[in-house]
């Protein structure tokens, strides 16, 4: 349906109705690495979800990535600081670098750390007219004492789509983590790491695929309609 065939849709506004086409799909082959963040959420000198992280970062790398982690230790509380602290400002600089993000928290009381959470709600869903996060994409990881649990990835998928975020289906849960890093803090052979090994083969895929159509993909009708009516009144009070 084009916007010239819209008489049954009398709620549309032709001028911002745009239908999807392949073309505006395949754009230019990115000219740099997909650019991805490591979050995670422990301040443990032994922090099994910073290892994870370490080892997804190894990954990215060989997957042809460039990656940067970001370490949490500083991070006030939401709240209790200006957004000018200087942590605050890394964390932001490096989320508006980034095209992709993995979270990796353990799983603590059920859920995921206040210290992941916390670097999170640092990410604000807009700064002026543009939005940190949208259209990105993320991994969840969680490492866990105890058996194998899905609470903290769960969570974090919840808030990725909050924060418009792209969440690739493959997702990693470590259980017993104690158990599964040498002394030096490398992951040990076996099926948990090959689950890493996915989903981070996978957020480059997923990276290389949408971060070149990502304005593209995250256009929405209301939101042309509200700037279609603001140029209208532009328009207006000019002739006026």
């Amino acid at each position: 349906m084009q916007a010239s065939d819209l008489s049954d849709l009398p709620n549309i506004d032709a001028d911002a109705f745009e239908r999807p086409t392949t073309a505006a799909l395949i754009p230019e082959p990115p000219m740099h690495p997909p650019r991805i963040l490591l979050l995670y959420g422990s301040l443990r000198e032994r922090s099994f979800s910073r290892f994870q992280a370490q080892e997804a970062a190894r990954l990215l790398e060989a997957f042809g990535a460039e990656a940067r982690i970001f370490n949490p230790s500083g991070l006030p509380l939401p709240d209790d600081a200006p957004a000018a602290h200087p942590k605050v400002q890394e964390l932001r600089e490096l989320s508006a670098w980034s095209e992709g993000q993995v979270w990796c928290s353990p799983e603590r009381h059920g859920a995921m750390t206040g210290i992941m959470k916390a670097q999170i709600d640092w990410i604000p869903l807009s700064l002026g007219a543009v939005r940190p996060t949208q259209g990105k994409t993320l991994a969840v990881m969680q490492v866990s004492g105890g058996s194998q649990s899905f609470n903290a990835v769960n969570q974090m998928r919840v808030l990725g789509r909050w924060m418009r975020m792209i969440t690739i289906p493959n997702q990693s849960s470590v259980a017993k983590a104690y158990e599964q890093f040498d002394e030096d803090g490398r992951m040990k052979p076996s099926p948990y790491y090959d689950r890493v090994v996915d989903v981070v083969e996978e957020l480059v895929k997923f990276t290389l695929l949408t971060h070149g159509p990502s304005a593209y993909l995250t256009s929405r009708y209301s939101e042309r309609k509200k700037a279609v009516g603001k140029l209208a009144a532009r328009v207006k009070l000019t002739v006026i």
